[in-house]
């Protein structure tokens, strides 16, 4: 086979084969007497299965099983894929987690009226507002974490006009205990803070669940591919000696 020949089938450029080659996603090719790489059917598998792990799995994960398959370390192959696994797993017990717990928060941020005065009991509800130290003992973190998920912009909580002290009310609340469900999910603080933004301006919380119905889209699609994935690095493997 030419370059273009394994170029054509995925719709990529031959330099993109190329590439691929170089980077060890591909076996490397064997040259003829001018100087041409000659691809076989073990190349084309090969990228076969680095282009199914990629939607799977990524891009860095991708090149790193392929890399670790052509360097003879099957076992650090299988443990990358692994933990692909283990992501996608913690990722929908996350949103199950979400799911449980958003109905309550919104409905509790949505019966809320905003308010300006100090700390206290709202009235008409019965969600009062924290301070710092109040609301770091409810989630059981500190206020040093409170304070570095406001620098990232998960939270913006009112100041008291009097003493300057942060007040969290409400739809603070909300968003403090969201960020703290995905943080123990595994979730980094930017894609919180994008995450907490979006819930912020949904508009409600039919806007939120078509919102998770998306996210669930996704954890689908991904697992589908993951068992693409496996199909096709499980044929390339069979025709490596390893």
């Amino acid at each position: 086979m030419r370059p273009t020949d394994l170029a054509r089938e995925h719709g990529i450029s031959t330099q993109a084969v190329r590439n691929y080659e170089r980077d060890g996603f591909i076996p490397p090719a064997e040259r003829s007497r001018s100087g041409y790489r000659i691809y076989t059917e073990v190349h084309a598998a090969a990228l076969r299965a680095y282009l199914s792990l990629v939607p799977a799995y990524g891009y860095p994960v991708a090149g790193r099983i392929m890399t670790a398959l052509h360097a003879a370390g099957l076992d650090d192959a299988l443990a990358a894929i692994d933990r692909g696994h283990s992501q996608l797993l913690r990722d929908r017990d996350t949103l199950d987690a979400v799911r449980k717990a958003i109905g309550h928060l919104t409905a509790e941020s949505e019966t809320v009226p905003d308010r300006s005065t100090a700390p206290g009991p709202d009235p008409d509800t019965r969600t009062p507002s924290r301070t710092i130290g109040e609301l770091a003992h409810q989630l059981q973190v500190t206020p040093a974490t409170l304070r570095t998920w406001e620098g990232v912009g998960i939270l913006a909580p009112a100041r008291d006009p009097v003493t300057g002290y942060r007040v969290f009310r409400a739809g603070d609340i909300r968003d403090a205990e969201l960020a703290h469900l995905l943080r123990r999910g595994g979730y980094p603080l930017d894609h919180i803070s994008t995450v907490v933004q979006q819930i912020r301006t949904a508009g409600g919380a039919d806007t939120l669940a078509s919102a998770l119905d998306g996210w669930q889209r996704k954890l689908t699609a991904q697992g589908l591919a993951m068992l693409d994935a496996a199909t096709r690095l499980s044929r390339y493997l069979s025709l490596l000696d390893l």
